[in-house]
């Protein structure tokens, strides 16, 4: 089974283009409307007896969803982990890693397929199932919004069961091996709000996490600076008034947002506001008068001044660069 996301999701990408002064405030809706994901790919995965694939990284967030038996997970410098029936796996990036029948199984080298696929033994019932796949999302912003996401999310079923989250996986259970008119568009749909519901998932949980946007969401006082900055990225935010917000000293609140999210505040202000400007500068709806005012610069000489330096060229070349073949050079926020 192949789903082929295309350009229809559950997010609006209309929503990205008005930011500024506004009642919505929720960073992490930002991040994803920034991101527009959609399902990209999804097939079923087998395996029976003793077997091992192992698969290269790749810039695109991947995801397991395991419908019967279990397997297990190695990324580098890790302890293997078991993956069961009716847990989640969310690669945000997806690294270089393994999946194997059991730990120490040896692994093949493998590269992700469209198709469905069979581990080990090619005859019998199947011991493990699972569906597999990644998300295709926005390139533009992808480096910098996926670097605040941890590198994987793993929710186990015992965990999701009488929640939300694990409905939603009851429900993609039966879609996969029921046979009912529109099957894989609804498997589309549910996957992309299993995403959101993950990294929903990833700030609500107790399980420590690194550094980053959802780890920055948990800690109460960060998280009121967050919101702050996304329901105005306009306002000319420094340190003392974010720490005022934060209700801590300048030096506490500066240490503990690096801590928290792994950049200084003022820092990250800077990120959202050029990863709002690329994504409006793709649009071509606005002017860049405008597009200034939104993100909070004086004018938009200040807007070209700011934006070239961090990206190492001009607006308008940037544009022109992505419409005719993006240069990897011109997508990083350093």
């Amino acid at each position: 089974m192949t789903i082929d996301g295309g350009s229809n999701t559950i997010y609006n990408s209309k929503s990205i283009n008005s930011y500024g002064s506004s009642n919505f405030m929720d960073p992490l809706s930002d991040i994803i409307t920034l991101l527009r994901p959609s399902t990209a790919m999804a097939k079923p995965i087998s395996g029976r007896g003793q077997w091992g694939v192992r698969y290269k990284s790749y810039d695109a967030p991947g995801f397991t969803v395991v419908l019967t038996g279990g397997a297990w997970v190695t990324l580098d410098d890790r302890e293997p982990f078991r993956i069961a029936e009716g847990d989640f796996l969310l690669f945000p990036t997806t690294p270089a890693f393994s999946l194997c029948s059991k730990p120490g199984a040896p692994c093949i080298p493998a590269e992700p397929l469209a198709e469905a696929v069979r581990h080990g033994e090619k005859e019998g019932q199947p011991e493990f199932t699972a569906l597999g796949g990644s998300f295709s999302i926005e390139s533009v912003n992808a480096p910098l919004l996926l670097a605040l996401l941890p590198d994987h999310i793993h929710i186990s079923a015992s965990a999701g069961r009488a929640t939300r989250f694990g409905r939603l996986i009851e429900l993609l259970s039966e879609e996969c091996v029921a046979n009912y008119p529109g099957k894989e568009l609804i498997i589309q749909r549910l996957l992309e709000t299993l995403l959101v519901e993950a990294l929903r998932w990833d700030i609500i949980g107790n399980n420590a996490a690194s550094a980053g946007l959802l780890n920055g969401l948990r800690d109460p006082a960060i998280a009121r600076v967050l919101r702050a900055i996304h329901k105005d990225v306009r306002v000319r935010w420094t340190v003392a008034n974010l720490a005022g917000i934060a209700g801590m000293s300048r030096s506490a609140f500066a240490a503990r947002f690096h801590e928290v999210v792994g950049c200084a505040p003022i820092e990250y202000l800077a990120r959202w506001r050029i990863a709002i400007a690329k994504d409006a500068l793709l649009s071509g709806a606005k002017s860049l008068d405008r597009i200034a005012d939104e993100i909070g610069y004086e004018s938009a000489s200040a807007f070209s001044t700011a934006f070239s330096k961090r990206l190492g060229c001009s607006p308008g070349r940037f544009a022109t660069s992505y419409v005719a073949g993006v240069s990897p050079g011109l997508l990083a926020v350093s």
